[in-house]
């Protein structure tokens, strides 16, 4: 695994998901919206969907490199491997994790794949965050654990509960994601940085960005301020 330097993913936490998901685009040569790169298939889906919630917002946003893990959460037959696969997974990552988490049941999103007593558990081994396309339980233990979390749904409880895969790549609600790569998630949803590109230029490009933005947003705030004018400056 490729890491970034500290400095880095704490700079990284000073943006919005927004605005990394343009970094990336940007760092990939195109313009900020990515059109161009996505009509010839040169950027693919870097962000979730909107059926991915941040469930508790009030914990902030997160930063951290993937690990991933595929559970069944009521499939009697699901060959299941031992916990401790994802949980050594998550221990040998130098580096806050967040912990992506896929059912792959017949019936997705019927039973829970996270709760408090995993939240709690991997929290100790580096877990900064989860992000869960399936259900989730036990919420208000999750946020006294302390770590940030984005699923697809709420249940109160699981059934047949099997661990089948860990550190596979996946594509959790429409976002393409590999262990080690890094993750942005806050309120919008979830952004990575793809395994190609180094996270120090991507921040580089969400600084400009930044910049940019900035001084656009301050003209469209100055008393001065006209659409004739704006036109003119085009």
């Amino acid at each position: 695994m490729k890491y970034a330097p500290k400095e880095v993913l704490d700079g990284l936490k000073e943006f919005d998901s927004a605005t990394v998901f343009n970094a990336v685009v940007a760092n990939m040569g195109g313009s900020q919206g990515g059109t161009e790169l996505e009509a010839k298939g040169g950027i693919p889906m870097n962000y979730t969907g909107p059926e991915m919630q941040c469930l508790l917002p009030e914990l902030g946003p997160v930063v951290g490199y993937v690990v991933t893990a595929e559970m069944t959460t009521n499939d009697t037959d699901s060959e299941a491997i031992g916990w401790s696969e994802w949980y050594e997974a998550i221990n040998n990552v130098a580096g806050p994790v967040i912990s992506v988490i896929k059912d792959v049941d017949t019936r997705p999103g019927r039973g829970a794949c996270l709760g408090d007593g995993m939240a709690n558990m991997t929290k100790r081994l580096g877990v900064a965050g989860f992000v869960v396309d399936g259900s989730v339980r036990d919420l208000a233990g999750i946020k006294e654990a302390g770590v940030p979390t984005w699923g697809t749904g709420r249940v109160p409880g699981h059934g047949v509960f099997n661990l089948v895969r860990v550190n596979s790549t996946l594509t959790v609600a429409r976002m393409r994601v590999s262990p080690g790569e890094i993750i942005v998630a806050d309120g919008d949803g979830c952004a990575r940085i793809p395994a190609d590109q180094d996270a120090a230029d991507v921040l580089g490009h969400a600084r400009e960005i930044r910049e940019h933005e900035s001084k656009v947003f301050a003209g469209y705030r100055d008393p001065s301020f006209s659409y004739e004018a704006w036109k003119a400056s085009r």
